[in-house]
């Protein structure tokens, strides 16, 4: 059997590893024979692929990134981007695909293989972490530490200076990153797309931390909102999938704290350091495994699913309930940390 491999969307920590996992076991304990296909789905768009086999994948389990490289791309807006996926697979031998990637990428995925018949099996892979059939996707637990660690930097560059300090980080409609590294962290205000945030309480949080003697962190998710305005954005292109670029609102964000509270803010924008460089040990443990389950799936003829955390089990989930909505923060969860605030 040849089976097809391809990475899409963000890159992401862990996404060597899942190749990694994938070809070492097809190779190894099936026989099979790989084909990478380059920058997600433009490789099965354009017919541009390369031989995956042990030798190449050799090395590649702690490096960041993919191999294979990535894109936005989305057969679905091509003109007959369908067929010429199926043509491709049909001219390189594939018998089946494995993609990684995020809601977009696997929604593609679960396209092909509900209604044009190709065999997709998906490996769940963003560090939003907010594909719901999963516990966690890999990627996430690198993306906290990162974040985590910038801001007990922070905190005393903060208090050295007795300034604000507005830490934004990735979470386009999930709060995940900025709840788990703004706990971790010790932040005085988490700010999540789940819940409009009231730039008065957030104000009247900095200056409570103020007359305590301490400099507050605020920690803010991309796509958080103002209760009385609409989300921030750096400009009004959309990519293939219909995403506006994010990325904004902790400047505008400090300006408004600065202005109401006349004390100095500054904003850090951690942007893709997040998702970039090596990935921790448990994304490393994590994307490894679901790699070594996804070729299971294959071997099995267990087409159109997705392979998940559930505890410490790797599970199989159709595609199109993984797919079907996001994991956002439950307000209870969001409740619960409040009492760090301010």
């Amino acid at each position: 059997m040849r089976v097809g491999v391809l990475t899409g969307g963000g890159d992401c920590p862990g996404l060597n590893a899942v190749i990694r996992g994938v070809v070492r076991k097809g190779v190894q304990e099936y026989g099979y024979d790989f084909v990478g296909f380059k920058d997600g789905w433009r490789g099965p768009l354009e017919g541009d692929a390369i031989r995956l086999d042990i030798p190449a994948v050799r090395g590649i389990l702690p490096r960041g990134g993919t191999i294979l490289g990535s894109s936005r791309t989305n057969p679905l807006k091509v003109q007959d981007g369908i067929r010429r996926i199926k043509d491709n697979l049909a001219k390189q031998e594939i018998q089946a695909l494995i993609a990684i990637g995020g809601e977009d990428t696997l929604g593609v995925a679960a396209r092909l293989s509900g209604e044009y018949g190709v065999p997709c099996v998906g490996v769940p892979k963003t560090i939003d972490n907010d594909l719901s059939a999963t516990d966690y996707t890999f990627g996430f637990d690198t993306a906290v530490n990162i974040a985590t660690e910038a801001i007990d930097r922070l905190h005393t560059t903060a208090e050295s200076h007795m300034r604000v300090l507005v830490v934004e980080v990735m979470g386009r409609h999930a709060g995940w990153i900025a709840l788990h590294s703004g706990l971790a962290g010790g932040a005085n205000v988490i700010l999540i797309p789940e819940q409009r945030f009231d730039v008065d309480q957030v104000c009247d949080w900095v200056t409570s931390r103020f007359r305590a003697s301490y400099a507050p962190i605020v920690v803010v998710a991309e796509g958080a909102m103002p209760k009385d305005g609409d989300m921030v954005l750096k400009d009004q292109s959309l990519d293939s999938f219909g995403h506006v670029r994010l990325s904004g609102v902790g400047e505008w964000l400090a300006k408004e704290i600065e202005k109401r509270t006349g004390k100095e803010a500054r904003t850090t924008v951690l942007g893709h350091v997040q998702r970039g460089g090596t990935p921790s040990a448990f994304d490393r443990w994590l994307a490894t495994r679901f790699g070594l389950h996804a070729i299971d799936c294959v071997r099995e003829g267990d087409f159109g699913k997705m392979v998940a955390l559930r505890g410490t089990d790797i599970v199989r989930v159709p595609l199109a309930d993984a797919t079907a909505r996001l994991k956002t923060v439950d307000p209870k969860l969001y409740e619960e940390v409040g009492v760090f605030f301010g």
